[in-house]
């Protein structure tokens, strides 16, 4: 049976009947993703596109318990005439007031709320020198707001919603509405939030990566190796007290919170010197609204020291050459084939969609809460120890259906990990 296309009038009802479950995907971003404390201060960035469903999100932190929620707006075409009007040596420096607003929001315990929702050709043909540097200025200059995120001081969730020009290019072949239900309809699957009880579901969702932890935390391997037949070949050397996360994660006092919404993996980070072998790509990259797509690294010692890409060459070399710890890894992430991202076969061109979908690494800093006791270490303490720092984070995919990920003990033996793109028990 040929089951026919979805009309307008037809994603116009199917969105009045999503309202419900739009509204219990954002309660599920404040109560389960920054899970908000009574009082807490709300941080939420959104796209100016999704003002209704900001509006939502307002209500629902407010209810959630919220003392006060600040909204700060996105807009990529402002941002893409920003790029094309203005100096590269104004990007070079956050704004006095920028810095106040973030530092002291963070300071103040603030919670922060990200909903991704671009263009991901927003910025093709922009100087890629100029986003890099903005990037770095705000990493290295806003640092209480940079510490506060990366040592989870400050719980934070990045989820998404969609925009025209996104649901366009998912979904190229349709009418823009019905582009958007769809892309919806999508979003929410995949973020276990189309049913009744989301934050229940998600509950049991985090049971799920008990078993994986567990499997690798005991065996504590000394390297990753990793094969395919796209070339990849790969050894990944683990730091000697590293620890792989999951699922919820929790400031150092114990508070629980989702920083994705979906999130599938399993992850730690390496020890940033002791990365051999190379590397590619299996989806695009899709990086400050410029498109890297057919790319391999070469690493040596810890560093790229080569490196090739088809489409956003520039972009790559943006990435990489960032700052001195920005061509090694920071993160190695495990995640089987066998997920609801992947086996939606879409492409979403949203990096916290796609690297659900697939094993990925990524070159910049590495996790404090991935090496024991990290943190109550400074930023150069971890680095002593092989924990990469940068002040950049960038996920890029290398899963395929043919990966294969075998772990290394420290007395030599071969464990399988994963086969054939799953996990080896699966």
């Amino acid at each position: 049976m040929i089951r026919a296309a979805l009309t307008v009038d037809d994603a116009r009802a199917g969105m009045k009947a999503l309202e419900p479950k739009i509204e219990r995907y954002a309660h599920l971003i404040m109560r389960q993703g920054v899970n908000v404390r009574p009082g807490q201060e709300v941080v939420l960035t959104v796209p100016v596109e999704v003002q209704q469903f900001a509006r939502v999100l307002v209500r629902c932190a407010y209810e959630a318990g919220a003392g006060h929620v600040t909204v700060i707006w996105n807009d990529d075409v402002v941002t893409r005439l920003h790029y094309e009007n203005v100096e590269l040596s104004w990007f070079e420096k956050v704004p006095s007031w920028q810095r106040e607003q973030l530092d002291s929001l963070a300071r103040d315990g603030a919670c922060f709320v990200f909903i991704e929702g671009s263009d991901p050709e927003a910025l093709k043909g922009i100087d890629p020198a100029k986003p890099a540097a903005h990037a770095k200025a705000q990493n290295t200059q806003c640092r209480i707001f940079r510490r506060g995120l990366d040592f989870n001081l400050n719980p934070w969730c990045i989820a998404g919603a969609p925009v025209p020009a996104w649901a366009r290019a998912v979904f190229p072949d349709v009418d823009e509405e019905v582009a958007m239900y769809k892309l919806w309809c999508a979003i929410l699957s995949v973020a276990r939030a189309d049913g009744e009880d989301p934050e229940s579901d998600w509950e049991l969702h985090d049971a799920t990566f008990d078993k994986n932890l567990r499997f690798l935390n005991e065996r504590h391997f000394v390297e990753l190796r990793y094969t395919a037949e796209c070339g990849t070949n790969l050894t990944v050397g683990l730091t000697d007290r590293h620890v792989w996360e999951g699922g919820c994660s929790s400031t150092p006092d114990g508070h629980r919170f989702f920083p994705n919404i979906p999130t599938e993996e399993v992850y730690t980070s390496p020890h940033c010197e002791r990365v051999n072998g190379v590397v590619y790509a299996t989806l695009p990259l899709i990086h400050r609204g410029t498109k890297i797509d057919r790319f391999w690294l070469r690493f040596e010692e810890g560093r790229v020291v080569d490196y090739d890409a088809e489409v956003g060459l520039d972009a790559l070399r943006s990435i990489i050459e960032c700052d001195e710890g920005s061509c090694r890894l920071g993160e190695v992430a495990l995640i089987s084939k066998n997920t609801p991202i992947r086996e939606s076969e879409i492409l979403f061109y949203s990096t916290l969609y796609d690297e659900n979908a697939s094993c990925h690494l990524a070159l910049g800093i590495g996790f404090p809460e991935c090496y024991e006791g990290g943190y109550d270490m400074s930023t150069d303490e971890l680095r002593s120890h092989g924990v990469n720092t940068s002040t950049t984070h960038v996920d890029f995919m290398i899963g395929s259906d043919d990966l294969d990920v075998t772990g290394i003990t420290a007395d030599g033996r071969e464990v399988p990990v994963f086969v054939n793109g799953q996990w080896s028990w699966e």
